[in-house]
């Protein structure tokens, strides 16, 4: 090696190490003075790791514990168990307990959700959106406005076209802003209406808020609807509850308001596009995420939408950035798979429970329940049979003036009134929405109550007589809950074969 190839060497060499020296002195000022990136990039694991832990707790399968959750003096997360279930890992059933059915917890897509955790899930850092607005001085997620619309689009239940959109603390919300936008297009009052049998909030927080400017006046059919001058404002809710029928307006040129909640392929065929200047929807039916409190309405005329901007502003002044984000994630995740994965599991099990507790009431004189067609679905492409969330329960005998405190005390099912959805205390209606623990004690009670009405009043069996006669036969706690049909000779063989007091009553 000659001297200039020595030279250009050690110069190298010396470059070198003069840029380690340098690159160690920025990464050491940066660590002790700068952001700290490098131990930053590990904050998630450990919010990540407490909540594998805590979903890792089985509660034998009859229950659920979280991160939010109590917990207990080692330590540990505490279960919290299903209706009808007790014990720290909830593996003790409680025979006789009073069951729920009140309440429209969709939790039976709960099962879907653990299933598709891994896509679904969200971690929060402490600084996430601590501000009022988002960078636009919007309170609403440009993203989640976009999945919103792409979901609408693919499963075609509503029209997007030209329309406002705004967020709510859940669909309850939505429908006061409504309401009180709505109200303002006339000097007079408005009236408040809806078909019976009606949704109860419409009726309790009209009247909660007590404003001059409406009132709630009950059964649309009740109504002048030859009075032109009157200021209507019409709730139409479809599929309804309690009953999933598929609704439409009765008064024409009243202001209406669309509370589509159930009209996803869980509950209901979507025979077309809801085409109409408001529509409200909320996450909970849709995903089953009825405690994150989010709900959205699609406006088609301007001055509405501002009105209600204005109500929601002065309200809450928006919906929890944590809330979005947590809605934004779960959208996504149908948005991707073109809503087929979450719509067949809830279609699938919603239809299995209708099918299932419908049969056991068809046994029944004292109980019905309504009837729902089979109709074709423009996102299934096919006729599909009932699947609504409710039963809409009705007691057939004059004894039974309560139809729900009859479920209380004969199969201690709380059900809610059906006073309360105007239609008299002969109703009630019955949930099928909760955990799959919760329909089956559900059902189960709902056989026992259809089995001792059956065994209380006989079995009535029909024999064909050689004279072609048909003969009732009745008989009492026999055990025997199947119609037997025979050609018998005459009384004497009936009560010989029968071998019990037999009468009968020549038709």
């Amino acid at each position: 090696m000659n001297t200039t190839e020595s030279f250009t060497m050690s110069t190298l060499k010396l470059g070198l190490v003069y840029c380690s020296l340098i690159f160690n002195v920025l990464f050491v000022y940066k660590y002790l003075h700068g952001s700290h990136d490098l131990v930053d990039q590990k904050w998630s694991k450990s919010a990540a790791g407490e909540a594998e832990a805590v979903a890792a707790v089985s509660c034998s399968g009859h229950g659920r514990a979280y991160v939010d959750g109590i917990i207990s003096g080692d330590g540990k997360p505490v279960c919290e168990c299903n209706a009808c279930f007790t014990g720290l890992d909830c593996s003790q059933s409680v025979p006789g307990c009073i069951l729920d059915a009140d309440s429209g917890n969709p939790i039976y897509l709960e099962p879907y959700w653990m299933q598709h955790a891994a896509s679904t899930a969200i971690v929060l850092s402490g600084w996430h959106r601590m501000g009022y607005e988002y960078d636009d001085g919007s309170l609403i997620s440009k993203e989640l406005h976009s999945e919103i619309f792409k979901l609408h689009d693919i499963v075609k239940n509503v029209n997007t076209t030209g329309r406002y959109l705004i967020f709510g603390a859940g669909s309850t919300q939505l429908l006061g802003a409504a309401v009180h936008s709505l109200s303002l297009e006339s000097s007079q009052p408005a009236k408040v209406v809806a078909s019976v049998p009606y949704y109860p909030v419409y009726k309790s927080q009209t009247e909660l808020l007590d404003s001059t400017m409406y009132k709630f006046m009950g059964d649309t059919s009740l109504q002048n609807k030859s009075d032109s001058s009157t200021n209507f404002i019409e709730f139409v809710t479809s599929p309804n509850n309690p009953d999933g029928q598929l609704k439409k307006a009765v008064l024409e040129g009243s202001n209406k308001i669309h509370d589509l909640a159930y009209y996803w392929p869980h509950y209901s065929p979507i025979v077309a596009p809801v085409d109409e200047d408001i529509a409200i929807f909320t996450l909970s039916k849709l995903t089953g995420h009825a405690g994150s409190r989010f709900g959205w309405a699609l406006i088609k005329d301007k001055a509405v939408y501002e009105r209600m901007v204005k109500y929601m502003d002065l309200n809450t002044y928006g919906v929890a950035r944590e809330t979005q984000l947590r809605a934004l994630k779960l959208l996504q995740h149908v948005v991707q798979g073109r809503g087929n994965d979450l719509f067949e599991f809830g279609y699938g099990t919603m239809k299995r429970r209708w099918e299932l507790l419908s049969k056991t009431l068809e046994a029944s004189q004292r109980f019905s329940v309504q009837h729902l067609s089979s109709q074709y679905c423009t996102f299934l492409d096919s006729y599909r049979t009932p699947s609504p969330a409710f039963a809409w329960i009705k007691c057939e005998q004059e004894d039974d003036e309560e139809c729900s405190k009859v479920v209380l005390g004969e199969a201690k099912v709380i059900g809610r009134a059906g006073s309360l959805f105007g239609a008299g205390n002969g109703y009630v209606r019955i949930s099928l929405t909760d955990s799959q623990d919760h329909f089956n004690n559900l059902l189960n009670r709902m056989k026992k109550l259809v089995s001792q009405e059956r065994t209380q009043s006989g079995t009535r069996l029909h024999f064909d007589t050689t004279a072609n006669k048909t003969w009732d036969v009745e008989y009492q706690n026999m055990g025997v809950d199947q119609e037997m049909q025979g050609s018998l000779d005459g009384k004497t063989s009936v009560a010989v074969h029968l071998q019990a007091a037999i009468t009968f009553a020549a038709t």
